[in-house]
C-alpha cells in the first residue's frame, strides 16, 4: 500500500498522541517513520485521495499536532510515496538537506499575506496624480460625456495607471514587511490579488509581524491587506529538493489560503 506523507522531523520527535487520525474515511491512523536522524510523519494513502475539506484539515491538522512539539518540515497537500521504504530511502539520501532545513525553520512560522486595491480609493489616488486622467476626464465631462474614442482612452489610461499602481504597491507592502522577517518567499499571481507574499516569521517575535501588518493597512488605505497564519512553513520547506522521491502532489497548496 502507498504511504501518504504529512512532514519530516528529527529522529528525536516526541511520539504523536495515541489514536491520532490523518487522511482518508475512515482516518487513516498517523505514525513515524524513522531513519538515521530523521523521522517523517505518515500514514497509509487512501485509494482516489482528492482535496475535499475533510481530507485538507486532517492533512492540517496532523501537522499542527507535530509541529506544537517540535519543529517539522510540512509536505503540501497529496504527497504520497510508492511505499514505506521509499521514504526512508529518501531521508537517508538527502539527510544533510533535511537537516540543514530543519536548524533553519525550528521555531518559525509562515503568514501569508495577500493584498488588492480598494478600487474608489485608487480610482481617486489615480485621477489625483495624473494631469493627463484628469484633464480628459473634465473634458469629457463638459462635452457631455465625450466621444466613443475619448471614453475608450479614458479608459485605457485609468487601467495603465492602475496596473502601475498595482505593482508599486506590491512593492511598497512587501519593503514594509520585509525588515521584521526572516525570509520572504514571493508566491504565484492569483487573480484579483496584486501581492501574495509568504514571510518566515520567529514564532516568539511574530507580534512584531502583525503590528507592522497593522501599521501598513494603516498607512495604505486603499488596500484591502488579508493575512494568513501561523502556518507551517510550506513556503520555505524547498519543495523541490525536499519533495520526497516518487510522490504525486495534488496541486493543492493548504499553506496560503
Amino acid at each position: 500500500m502507498s504511504t501518504y506523507v504529512y512532514g519530516i522531523a528529527a529522529s528525536t520527535h516526541p511520539s504523536l498522541p495515541e489514536g491520532m487520525g490523518g487522511v482518508g474515511d475512515p482516518p487513516r491512523p498517523v505514525r513515524i517513520l524513522r531513519e538515521g536522524d530523521l523521522a517523517a510523519v505518515v500514514s497509509d494513502a487512501p485509494e482516489g485521495l482528492r482535496p475535499k475539506r475533510r481530507d485538507l484539515l486532517a492533512h492540517q491538522n496532523v501537522l499542527s499536532e507535530a509541529g506544537a512539539a517540535a519543529c517539522v518540515l510540512p509536505m503540501r497537500f497529496g504527497s504520497v510515496a510508492p511505499d514505506d521504504n521509499s521514504i526512508t530511502g529518501v531521508l537517508a539520501e538527502r539527510a544533510e538537506h533535511y537537516k540543514e532545513r530543519l536548524r533553519a525553520l525550528d521555531g518559525r512560522v509562515e503568514y501569508n499575506v495577500k493584498a488588492n486595491h480598494v478600487e474608489e480609493a485608487v480610482l481617486h489616488q489615480v485621477m489625483a496624480e495624473s494631469p493627463d486622467i484628469r484633464g480628459l476626464a473634465e473634458a469629457n465631462r463638459q462635452s457631455g460625456g465625450g466621444s466613443y474614442d475619448d471614453k475608450i482612452r479614458l479608459g485605457e489610461l485609468v487601467a495603465a495607471a492602475v496596473k502601475a499602481k498595482e505593482a508599486d504597491d506590491a512593492a511598497a507592502l512587501q519593503s514594509v514587511l520585509e525588515p521584521v522577517a526572516e525570509d520572504v518567499s514571493v508566491g504565484p499571481e492569483s487573480t484579483g490579488w496584486l501581492a501574495n507574499v509568504s514571510f518566515l516569521v520567529d514564532r516568539e517575535s511574530a507580534e512584531h509581524f502583525l503590528a507592522a501588518v497593522e501599521q501598513a493597512r494603516k498607512d495604505m488605505p486603499h488596500l484591502e491587506v488579508r493575512i494568513n497564519g501561523p502556518l507551517p512553513p510550506y513556503s520555505f520547506v524547498e519543495s523541490g529538493p525536499a519533495e520526497p522521491a516518487g510522490t504525486a502532489a495534488s496541486g493543492t497548496d493548504t499553506g496560503a489560503g
